[in-house]
């Protein structure tokens, strides 16, 4: 069928199969609407077969892909093998310097592998490289690339390409190690305002590396937010649908930590005092009031102290470096600064601005960048201390005898109307959404309201934007986790106005996502945690294994799905993973060791079955999972103490193989509430509640530092798990 052959070839999905034996055809819509959204014309059958033949042709043209991926141990990729005799091969290696060779009858490189398979030059690193290839003869004209980002150009007989070589796996941790999961938001302490900050993250890791024995503490996004829109409506305060994940977020800052404050004086040293008096205020409504955490009335009061300090002049060695750090960010920076100038003025979806402004690279926006150039400068300079404040957290969590330190977490996409939106819109699929399709847990799927990368534009640019995403976020941690790692693979795109059950999956290059990926973790000596929960196609856990990359388990999740179905035997889960009791958007251990979860959902009317009949099903879970605890004497004191049973919990993620171990901080206090209750909105204060113990009361960060119940739980890890 003509069209199912031209979907294919832009990586589209005519169906998919959302269980074993079962398949599912996609929506001619969805198909139609994916391949518009990539430049294609499918709306006709006459469409559907020009569109058809210009790609074959196209394709049958070209020397090379746009970008080409080597593996350092691996042999030469069959794109570079399938080179006529006679080719000529250039590569202008991305430190300097080009290697050349001519393709000889029979071979494509001029260096053999011990099997005698052609391999790349040793002399050629890891990195990014510009390949030039030029066949013998006049040969066909090339085409596809775009001049705007290097992609793959024609000349002659000629081809331009990036090439990706990158190792082909990550280290694994040096040893195993455990550490904590905290929503940084939610962390509150005696010098926080209103919300956890970099400080804040900075003192537990500290804390908990030297007390505790920690290796790690890994945190929510700290992606720049979407701020609130001038009519008063809140911002929307989830940290995965940011405005965008190349930046953080200042909103994290610790403002008396800036080197500038201690230089106010006079009225702006008065202001300043004021505003850390109403800051008290609002934290102390979190935590003796029971007050939502409010992230906009935080960034309200940390907007003006900044604002302040910005007019404190910088020092010579301060001034040198954030120069340096202009430099070295370079026009994403600048645009992203640009983006947040113009929100001020005109609202916060850059859809809904004036025309001129609506294209980064326009005389408009030039000209209104040069008007404001005073809060550009402002919000490169958040982007700055921000940034400082992160790499001090890295520090301490490495002094403080962490392994790995710091833990980021990448969220799958970023909001339609946000900054890297409107800085990186070309890389993007218009009126297209990311989401999921229906599913066990969710009939009706998921729209997740996230504009999916373009994977035709990643591959001409030579994945730069995803590069530069990487870098920038591996540059302050120890290790990165991917939310819905899956998404290196495919990605279910819902066209603008449609049901998440009327979207089909788009495929991108894993092996090219996967190559940057390492490349850039190996670069950074990172390692790299992928959140694999949930429906995962067939042979994507074995390819990020292969490529060290590290998997997600839960416990609750881990049972013999294809024999019994009883709870997994420790011994055989998995190794390459961090395994955790919970997540932030599970319930936390105690809620369901309690069933007090199901009560939650049946409040909010989100069962889809009798609340009897729920609760059954998950007393009976807990039940069969206990029983295993107890028959492994990790339960000594038998069932019926809620500490007992999470501390017994943990000793089974002791007694795994897991390199890593996960500790969701709320469990250590007996928090009931999760942070997240997915298919809510307003009706459940998401990412908004503070960590607070079993009674609901919030806990500071110094209460949980004396808590003798999360002291109790720790000690299971410095037992090593004897108790099992």
């Amino acid at each position: 069928m003509p069209l199912s052959r031209l979907a294919a070839s832009y990586g589209v999905a005519t169906s998919y199969s959302p269980s074993p034996g079962r398949t599912v055809p996609a929506t001619e819509t969805a198909v139609i609407a994916a391949l518009a959204a990539l430049d294609v014309d499918a709306s006709t059958p006459q469409a559907v077969r020009a569109a058809l033949s210009a790609r074959e042709a196209e394709q049958s043209a070209r020397l090379l892909p746009p970008t080409v991926v080597a593996w350092t141990d691996g042999p030469l990729p069959p794109s570079l093998v399938g080179l006529p005799p006679g080719t000529r091969v250039r590569v202008e290696k991305e430190e300097g310097g080009e290697i050349e060779w001519d393709v000889p009858a029979g071979s494509a490189a001029p260096a053999h592998g011990e099997a005698g398979e052609p391999r790349l030059p040793e002399t050629l690193p890891a990195g990014v490289h510009r390949l030039h290839v030029r066949s013998p003869g006049p040969g066909p004209s090339e085409g596809g690339g775009t001049s705007g980002d290097g992609g793959t150009s024609g000349d002659g007989g000629g081809t331009t390409a990036h090439l990706i070589v990158a190792p082909r796996r990550l280290g694994t941790p040096e040893r195993r190690t455990h550490g904590l999961l905290v929503q940084l938001y939610s962390l509150l302490s005696r010098h926080s305002w209103g919300m956890g900050d970099l400080g804040d993250l900075a003192e537990l890791a500290a804390w908990s590396g030297r007390a505790l024995g920690t290796g790690f503490v890994q945190v929510n996004p700290l992606h720049a937010a979407v701020p609130g829109p001038a009519q008063g409506a809140g911002s929307d305060p989830s940290p995965y649908r940011p405005s965008s994940r190349r930046f953080p977020d200042p909103v994290h800052l610790r403002v008396e930590a800036v080197p500038e404050f201690a230089y106010l004086t006079g009225k702006a040293r008065d202001r300043a005092d004021e505003l850390c008096r109403r800051a008290a205020g609002l934290r102390a409504s979190v935590l003796r009031q029971g007050a939502l955490i409010d992230r906009d009335a935080v960034w309200a009061l940390k907007r003006e102290a900044l604002e302040l300090l910005h007019e404190v002049p910088l020092g010579p060695g301060r001034r040198a470096a954030y120069n340096a750090f202009l430099a070295e960010q370079g026009a994403a920076l600048e645009d992203h600064a640009t983006w947040n100038a113009l929100a001020e003025i005109y609202g916060p979806d850059w859809h809904s601005w004036p025309a001129a402004l609506r294209d980064p690279a326009s005389p408009g926006t030039a000209r209104a960048r040069r008007e404001a150039m005073d809060r550009v400068d402002f919000h490169c300079r958040l982007a700055w201390l921000t940034d400082t404040q992160l790499a001090a957290a890295q520090r301490t969590a490495r002094e403080a005898g962490m392994d790995i330190g710091l833990v980021h977490d990448l969220a799958v996409g970023v909001h339609p109307g946000g900054a890297d939106a409107w800085a990186q819109q070309r890389h993007f699929a218009p009126r297209m959404s990311v989401g999921a399709p229906p599913d066990a847990f969710n009939a009706r799927g998921q729209d997740w309201g996230l504009p999916p990368w373009r994977p035709d534009r990643l591959a001409e640019s030579g994945y730069a934007p995803y590069r530069a995403l990487l870098r920038g976020l591996l540059g302050n941690a120890g290790a990165l986790r991917i939310d819905h790692v899956m998404g290196l693979f495919r990605l279910w795109w819902i066209p603008e106005g449609r049901e998440p059950t009327e979207g089909t999956y788009v495929h991108y290059d894993a092996e090219a996502m996967l190559a940057v990926l390492v490349l850039e973790a190996h670069r950074a000596d990172a390692l790299v945690i992928g959140e694999d929960l949930g429906t995962v196609e067939p042979g994507v856990r074995e390819t990020l294994r292969e490529h060290g990359v590290l998997g997600t388990s839960v416990l609750w999740f881990e049972r013999d799905w294809e024999g019994t179905g009883r709870p997994l035997p420790a011994d055989a889960w998995r190794a390459d993973c961090v395994a955790t009791a919970t997540t932030h958007d599970l319930p936390p251990t105690a809620a369901r060791l309690t069933g007090e979860h199901v009560q939650l959902r049946h409040d909010l009317g989100l069962l889809t079955r009798p609340l009897a009949q729920e609760r059954a099903e998950a007393a009976a879970d807990v039940h069969e999972w206990l029983g295993l605890l107890s028959r492994l004497g990790m339960l000594p004191g038998g069932t019926g103490c809620e500490e007992d049973e999470i501390r017994a919990v943990h000793r089974f993620l002791l007694a795994t193989p897991a390199r890593m171990i996960g500790i969701w901080l709320p469990d250590t206090v007996g928090d009931r509430r999760p942070q997240n209750l997915p298919g809510t909105w307003d009706e459940y204060p998401n990412w908004r509640l503070p960590v607070a113990d079993a009674a609901g009361r919030p806990v500071t960060l110094e209460e949980l530092a004396a808590s003798p119940r999360l002291h109790a739980l720790m000690a299971v890890f410095r037992e090593g798990g004897r108790a099992g």
